[in-house]
């Protein structure tokens, strides 16, 4: 079954607005340290269009693995063989920084995983997953904004606001809270002289665009200081591509590393729609699995002292149907895998309660069953690394949530 896949548009000046630079530096909650003196960072990848985690993390232990997944299956013999885990889940090989990050006991999956979105739409489970909300199309705010509007305040003040990577802010960091936003750009840079004259002529028109450039132009300085080397400067690409994907992350960490800069941070990586030549250990899926493996390595590389406090956690709005079509990809379905990874994370773990892949086990005999809240995971997330209580996880972070717990134990 084919799904339509729409992409939205954003106007120039929102663009502007909210790709370039937009701080509101009055906003400055203290930030909730922990007891122990760190300064803790959380960044969200948001991974569009529904990962396949049956052949991103497979369940090779699972005797009814190979027959669904037909000639995309990962295995463990064979040239381009899985990156076994465990004794039951091994990681596609595009994927080795992972793999070592998970034996290094900072990473780890959380698999059969989904919101509570139980439909099919992209647009619909997008929003559930960045929202927050139960139900699609109840506000424009997302969950990681109001987490940081939510808070502690106090005197001591810390310069507390996100960082939103994209041609547009996502929804997950859209809101009340200060965000600043960045883009990497896989276009020629214009010169200082064309700068400067834009900038004059919104000088003259526009006051409040002449602004919002100004802080884009410094904070891109920012975020690509250095410039690019060998082979990410031969090869800049989209943030659906893996070099495209590695320049957000490298630039991110640029501006997370800053004792002054944001301490949480959403990025959007697309191209997860693999409805035909998905591909299997190697192909059109490995290829951005590998895109988004060599992200996890820059936030490494880029974030020095500061990975030992970081906690990333990469996330999609659904799964994938559990058999191949007739076009050897996988259609929208609905438990998929989240990955963490990070010097703060308890890793070199698996965390699944595994529904099984029998046909009378998928969901709606189709689909990986879920068996755990993806809320539970970011709630988790969100009290050990900021202190945020259940209560307020459950009623402003992500409403109408309070029977979904914390998931404990995820930071070490």
């Amino acid at each position: 079954m084919a799904f339509l896949c729409e992409t939205p548009s954003p106007s120039r000046r929102a663009l502007l607005l909210t790709g370039g630079a937009m701080v509101a530096w009055a906003y400055l909650p203290k930030f909730a340290r922990a007891a122990d003196g760190r300064d803790p960072r959380l960044i969200v990848i948001i991974l569009r269009g529904a990962l396949d985690g049956l052949s991103a993390l497979a369940p090779v232990g699972d005797p009814d693995y190979a027959r669904l997944h037909g000639d995309i299956a990962l295995s463990l013999t064979g040239t381009n063989a899985a990156l076994p885990l465990d004794s039951f889940f091994a990681l596609n090989p595009s994927m080795p920084t992972f793999a070592r990050l998970y034996k290094d006991g900072q990473a780890l999956a959380v698999h059969a995983v989904a919101t509570s979105y139980r439909e099919r739409s992209h647009f619909d489970g997008q929003d559930v997953l960045e929202s927050g909300y139960p139900g699609p199309g109840r506000v424009d705010s997302g969950w990681l904004n109001r987490a940081i509007a939510n808070l502690p305040a106090g005197d001591k003040v810390r310069p507390v606001r996100g960082l939103g990577v994209g041609a547009v802010a996502p929804l997950v960091m859209r809101g009340h809270a200060p965000v600043l936003g960045w883009a990497p750009q896989n276009l020629p840079t214009a010169g200082d002289d064309l700068a400067a004259r834009v900038l004059d002529l919104y000088k003259h028109r526009d006051p409040m665009l002449e602004q919002a450039l100004r802080e884009g132009l410094d904070t891109d300085k920012m975020a690509t200081a250095g410039g690019l080397s060998g082979d990410m400067a031969r090869s800049r690409g989209a943030m659906d591509q893996p070099a495209g994907m590695r320049q957000a992350a490298m630039g991110a960490a640029k501006l997370i590393v800053e004792d002054d800069g944001p301490r949480v941070a959403a990025l959007e990586f697309d191209g997860w729609d693999t409805h035909a030549n998905e591909g299997g250990a190697t192909g059109q899926l490995a290829n951005r699995l590998s895109g988004l493996d060599g992200a996890f390595d820059e936030f490494q590389k880029g974030l020095g002292d500061k990975w030992k406090d970081t906690a990333i956690v990469a996330i999609t709005e659904f799964g994938r149907t559990a058999r191949i079509n007739g076009t050897v990809g996988t259609d929208h379905g609905t438990g998929t895998v989240a990955f963490l990874a990070g010097g703060a994370v308890k890793g070199g773990r698996m965390i699944a309660d595994w529904p099984g892949l029998k046909d009378n086990q998928l969901y709606q005999n189709r689909d990986l069953a879920p068996t755990t809240d993806l809320r539970g995971v970011l709630k988790g997330l969100l009290a050990d690394q900021f202190g945020l209580s259940a209560a307020v996880l459950g009623d402003k972070v992500f409403p109408e949530s309070g029977a979904v717990k914390p998931m404990q134990g995820l930071i070490a």
